[in-house]
């Protein structure tokens, strides 16, 4: 039942909010609602206004001719009888007046010569009775009132629209003038209703239709309005997309044709710009590159002479002059440096060109690592924790850099011993870098992998090139894979590395690449 319930919350959930996105992202349905609460607003109020003016007319008309009629026949017929008529005489009379041309019911009530009230009706005494009177007009009818310059009598005419039976009535009383019976009319108003609800149906078909037309109108304006909104969308889209010479069509002298001359020119100034990025960023790498080629030989010279020199130093004879001695291991330290930030250069150059390949085999991590930390003298200053037999489909001398990049990082800002631990997934691995040093501050961490980036602006000198973590996330990069730095809570910085287990499809994806740029280069 639980389930269920989560289930059917579930459901709910996803059904309000894909209506939730129909109602708040289709500029096409806000138009179409709006036009149609526009107009359903309006026809209902010009139905509404138009049912109340007609259905007073109808009822006062109808009304004021029923109540001529009958104070006429009062004066004309009643006014004619006794002070004190029989009963027949009632009855005669009302018959009479209820035969007039309105056609109503007429109850005529008189005293007979004992006093005692004496009733008539048109319909006999099943017909109309007192009973049929509210009480509150039968009390208006005998009440006697003022008499005035306009009112010569000292009793009124009264009315009162009745429902019985959701049927509505015209109730009306009053006195003969000069004294004589008292009468009371009742008109049935049914056909009044049937008109006026025949009406009500002609009005709420007549909104029905106005909001149908509202509806295909607004669907005719939404669409002529969002046509250009959908093409400048889709040209939005394409220049997202690195298609920077999308343009618009142009017609017209509204707002929608001024945002598309406007969309246009800012195309237009993007594209410039990004040429010319483009232009000069190509041009920064090419000057790196022909740099990092034009140094090499030279380099390589210097090399030379520099192992010579430092050959002569590390000779027992001691021929070397002690004042030159500090000097000539300087040249030879910077020499050292000079050749791997040279390297380090034609390497992001690369990657910046697109050149960069994998060369994949297959690799046991703990072989890999270990001869890693070997090659560099780092045994007494690692602390491996790693299975034998873990293998991975991957570039060795990538793998390598990588490596030693994050090992070398480690134990110059964090200080040994720094421990690496490999973990293996179904498809995946995890090389995880953790020195005890001071952690990495948090405004630091966003930047770590960035090229030439110096934590400490006081020291823009350092003994690395800047590049080697920055290098180090190509290559993870490269092979479809990811380097993360977080600061440990036992303390000390920690660089997670992901790799795949096999990047062969990646590798041909991008050896494919690099074929085809090749080409185009050198076409």
């Amino acid at each position: 039942m639980t389930q269920a319930r989560g289930g059917l919350r579930g459901w709910a959930a996803t059904r309000k909010g894909v209506w939730s996105r129909l109602r708040f992202t289709s500029l096409r349905l806000r138009l179409v609602v709006v036009f149609g609460l526009v107009a359903l607003t309006a026809a209902v109020s010009a139905s509404g206004i138009a049912y109340w003016l007609n259905r007073e007319a109808v009822l006062t008309r109808t009304q004021d001719a029923v109540l001529r009629d009958f104070q006429q026949e009062m004066q004309t017929r009643a006014g004619l009888l006794p002070e004190e008529p029989t009963q027949d005489e009632l009855q005669h009379t009302a018959g009479q007046m209820a035969n007039s041309s309105q056609r109503f019911s007429v109850l005529l009530v008189a005293e007979d010569v004992d006093g005692s009230p004496v009733y008539g009706s048109s319909g006999g005494l099943d017909g109309f009775t007192l009973a049929d009177v509210p009480g509150s007009l039968r009390e208006a009818v005998n009440k006697k009132q003022k008499v005035t310059s306009t009112e010569k009598s000292e009793y009124r005419l009264y009315w009162q629209r009745i429902v019985e039976d959701d049927t509505p009535y015209l109730v009306a009383g009053t006195k003969v003038m000069g004294g004589g019976p008292t009468g009371y009319m009742l008109k049935s108003l049914e056909p009044e209703a049937k008109d006026l609800n025949s009406l009500a149906w002609s009005l709420g078909i007549a909104t029905g239709l106005a909001l149908i037309g509202s509806a295909l109108l607004a669907q005719a304006a939404a669409t002529t309005v969002l046509k250009p909104v959908q093409r400048l969308g889709v040209a939005a889209r394409r220049l997202g997309e690195g298609k920077l010479d999308t343009r618009l069509r142009v017609s017209g002298t509204d707002e929608l044709a001024d945002l598309s001359r406007t969309f246009n020119k800012a195309a237009e100034a993007l594209e410039k710009r990004v040429a010319d990025m483009a232009g000069r960023d190509e041009a920064s790498r090419r000057f790196v590159a022909d740099m990092s080629h034009e140094l090499r030989t030279p380099l390589t010279a210097i090399t030379a002479v520099t192992e010579v020199l430092e050959e002569e130093l590390e000779a027992e004879s001691g021929s070397m002059d002690p004042m030159i001695e500090p000097a000539v291991r300087l040249v030879v330290s910077e020499t050292r440096r000079l050749n791997d930030l040279v390297e380090n250069l034609m390497e992001v150059t690369r990657f910046d060109a697109g050149t960069a390949r994998l060369v994949l085999d297959d690799v046991d991590l703990a072989d890999q690592i270990t001869a890693c930390i070997d090659a560099r003298a780092w045994l007494d200053a690692v602390d491996l924790d790693a299975e034998r037999g873990i293998m991975a489909r991957l570039d060795p001398r990538r793998l390598d850099v990588i490596l030693a990049n994050l090992i070398g990082n480690a134990l110059k800002h964090g200080g040994s011993p720094v421990r690496v631990s490999v973990r293996a997934a179904d498809d995946s691995i995890v090389i995880e870098v953790q020195d005890h040093g001071p952690g990495i501050p948090e405004d630091v961490l966003p930047h770590v992998f960035d090229r030439f980036y110096k934590a400490s602006a006081s020291r823009p000198r350092s003994e690395g090139s800047g590049l080697g973590l920055s290098i180090a996330l190509e290559n993870a990069h490269i092979h479809g894979g990811e380097i993360t730095a977080a600061n440990s809570p036992e303390g000390g910085a920690v660089f997670t590395l992901r790799l795949p287990r096999d990047a062969s499809e990646l590798a041909e994806q991008t050896n494919g690449n690099e074929d085809k740029g090749a080409k185009k280069g050198d076409a």
